[in-house]
């Protein structure tokens, strides 16, 4: 993969994370009214709880506004990641990624910063029949081309994105220990980690490339991408893990030929997208939507 160009780096640097709680924190429709009463009160609309990951909880802001909230203390810099370069990164790609209109301060209410951001239409390319992703494939691949270009030296880390596959093996051999992740994949795996690693330069990474994270549009065809928490830089492969987390063998094959990547990129690739597929499968109480990623993507990795 050919690296074009570099996204440079916003002047001001984002506070560091708040260090007031690092329990669990619980939200609610009643919360967000009273943040947004106390920090924005010119905000105002019906608010409902419309996504609960990992890390953030996702609110519905009237018609055209979310409220993303952190879970947990770990994902505090997360949110700092995306408050500080998101409005970098969105003038210069091809499908919608969240505007960051607000930020929301740590207070008494909550103890970490928050975003309120613009609401993306688009349904879940999770709603969307595999086959029918097809129609989207060299979108996905157009949005990848673009984003994944030289990132500036202070451009946010990841441990366990972007990173040599290698480092992920031990990640592995616990997801296999569960008995969740089919023990017929280990050999896959050994003979993916022995892919050469990439030697590029670090290449601006989404992090997270599930079908959860598309929209599509009624037309059919990419219309955003969102979840930017694991924002980070590092090996392009994996980002292209998507080619088994959301497509079948032809719109694969659709993706592949709209991208410049080595084979080495594209097989290292396919071993993101079984270290992605075995961390759904090993989690102990996955919703229905990231089991069904998972075991397509456990599923899909098998196939060239």
């Amino acid at each position: 993969m050919t690296p074009p160009s570099s996204f440079s780096s916003p002047s001001s640097s984002p506070p560091p994370p708040s260090s007031s709680s690092s329990a669990p924190s619980s939200s609610s429709p009643g919360l967000v009214r009273r943040l947004l009463a106390a920090q924005h009160p010119d905000l105002d609309g019906p608010v409902r709880l419309v996504a609960s990951g990992w890390d953030n909880d996702i609110y519905r802001l009237g018609p055209s506004l979310s409220v993303r909230l952190p879970r947990r203390a770990e994902a505090v810099p997360l949110m700092h990641n995306e408050q500080r370069w998101l409005p970098v990164l969105r003038p210069v790609l091809p499908v919608a990624i969240p505007d960051i209109l607000r930020q929301g301060a740590p207070d008494a209410l909550y103890p970490w910063p928050w975003s309120i951001n613009t609401w993306l239409p688009g349904t879940p390319a999770t709603g969307v029949p595999v086959p029918g992703r097809l129609s989207f494939a060299a979108d996905l691949a157009a949005f990848m081309s673009a984003l994944h270009v030289p990132a500036p030296a202070d451009a946010p880390s990841n441990p366990v994105r972007g990173v040599a596959l290698s480092t992920r093996s031990e990640a592995m051999d616990r997801r296999f220990a569960t008995g969740r992740v089919p023990p017929a994949l280990r050999p896959l795996w050994n003979e993916l980690v022995r892919i050469p690693a990439w030697t590029g330069p670090r290449l601006w990474l989404h992090g997270d490339p599930h079908p959860a994270n598309m929209l599509v549009g009624e037309d059919g065809r990419l219309s955003g991408i969102v979840d930017f928490g694991d924002l980070t830089a590092g090996d392009p492969a994996t980002d292209l893990a998507a080619a088994w987390l959301a497509f079948d063998a032809p719109a694969r094959s659709v993706f592949r030929a709209a991208l410049d990547v080595d084979d080495a990129t594209w097989e290292r690739a396919r071993g993101w997208a079984l270290n992605i597929g075995a961390a759904i499968a090993a989690d102990v109480d996955p919703t229905p939507e990231m089991a069904a990623i998972a075991e397509h993507a456990l599923r899909e990795v098998q196939l060239p």
